[in-house]
């Protein structure tokens, strides 16, 4: 590795979300403080005018109000201009179409990054993978401005959009129920209750004495039933 190379650091999970002001196809941000109360994912993008991210774009676009139903909010990123993003999103909505999906218009903002001084404050810019382009960068952030999952796409791996929508329902179901939720977990799926703290605590699940558990497959590892109906209700806006 070239010693002169500039080291590219990134917030992490459970950090609060670097404060940013910046212009957008919706006008002048400052980010966090305008979401406050609300999740957001913040996403980056490599470039306009490219094939996966105009794949991308209409894919969350499609799904903006599903997101914001869940209270969510989306604001995407790149290091092209604004100019650029307004021509790029005009083209989607009047001339491509992906899988069914056309006519979209985008809605939420997409910030014009040129000085790329947002991408460098959150880890954005791999130089491994290109100096001068965003990786596929999501983080969601929390109602009270906290980093609560990264995940990281190269350049050529377009996002799994089902997936980005099952992380944010999981991480409020863990908050609102205080449980955590097991492998390719989805609403109505059991939830994972936490190890028992103590060795009495082991005993009397194991033996059926936990009223708040319905399964115990050892001591460590205990769930319950979560009705779906309930977690939707719980975190979706009717």
């Amino acid at each position: 590795m070239d010693d002169k190379q500039e080291h590219i650091s990134m917030p992490r999970i459970g950090d609060a979300a670097p404060e940013f002001t910046a212009v957008t196809t919706q006008g002048t941000i400052q980010f966090p403080t305008d979401y406050k109360g609300s999740w957001v994912i913040l996403f980056s993008h490599p470039a306009d005018f490219t094939p996966v991210c105009t794949s991308e774009f209409i894919t969350f676009a499609s799904m903006e109000e599903q997101f914001a139903q869940a209270n969510c909010k989306l604001v995407g990123l790149s290091v092209d201009g604004l100019y650029s993003h307004i021509a790029w999103l005009r083209t989607i909505k009047e001339k491509i179409e992906y899988r069914g999906m056309k006519n979209v218009e985008v809605n939420f903002p997409l910030i014009e990054d040129i000085t790329m001084n947002v991408a460098k404050t959150y880890g954005m810019i791999q130089p491994n993978e290109a100096t001068t382009k965003a990786v596929r960068a999501v983080f969601f952030i929390d109602p009270k401005g906290i980093i609560r999952t990264i995940i990281y796409y190269p350049l050529s791996l377009g996002r799994n959009f089902d997936e980005l929508y099952r992380v944010l329902l999981a991480l409020q179901t863990a908050d609102a129920f205080n449980v955590a939720t097991p492998a390719d977990w989805r609403p109505g799926d059991d939830v994972i209750i936490s190890p028992a703290g103590s060795c009495g605590v082991a005993k009397d699940r194991m033996e059926g004495k936990d009223a708040a558990i319905d399964e115990c497959k050892d001591w460590f590892f205990c769930t319950k039933k979560l009705n779906k109906d309930k977690v939707l209700d719980k975190i979706l806006k009717k």
